[in-house]
């Protein structure tokens, strides 16, 4: 079972700053959008508004490595560690010489209707690189 998930995309000329880069707030939109997508993958939307539970951000941390310009292809690899009610996205920024762009860790928390944290849900945890 493959651990890690791959989203593709191209830099659009509205998310440069001025100096002709990608903006660096640019980069945890396009974090988010990757991990949106494995949610999808994993069928988890459909759970979360069946139980009124949500996923949410507490943390970011990201290096920017190398700039992305405008119509860059580029991709992010994700991979999850579970630890106790968090999960903790790495995910890494190529372009498509596949030299690294950014890296970040992202710590996510599921969290009831009520705010309060609950577990990894069962579907995801096949899913993870490790779980302590």
């Amino acid at each position: 079972m493959e651990k890690s998930f791959k989203y593709q995309f191209q830099v659009r000329g509205y998310e440069l700053d001025s100096f002709g880069h990608v903006n660096n707030a640019v980069y945890i939109n396009y974090l988010e959008q990757a991990r949106w997508e494995i949610v999808n993958k994993l069928g988890l939307l459909d759970l979360l508004k069946e139980n009124k539970s949500f996923l949410v951000v507490v943390e970011t941390n990201i290096k920017y490595v190398k700039e992305l310009r405008m119509f860059d292809e580029a991709y992010i690899v994700s991979s999850m560690i579970g630890r106790g009610f968090f999960i903790d996205f790495k995910q890494d920024i190529f372009d498509n010489n596949n030299r690294k762009v950014a890296k970040a860790k992202v710590k996510c928390l599921f969290l009831d209707e009520n705010r309060n944290p609950i577990d990894i849900p069962d579907v995801v945890i096949p899913y993870l690189n490790e779980y302590y």
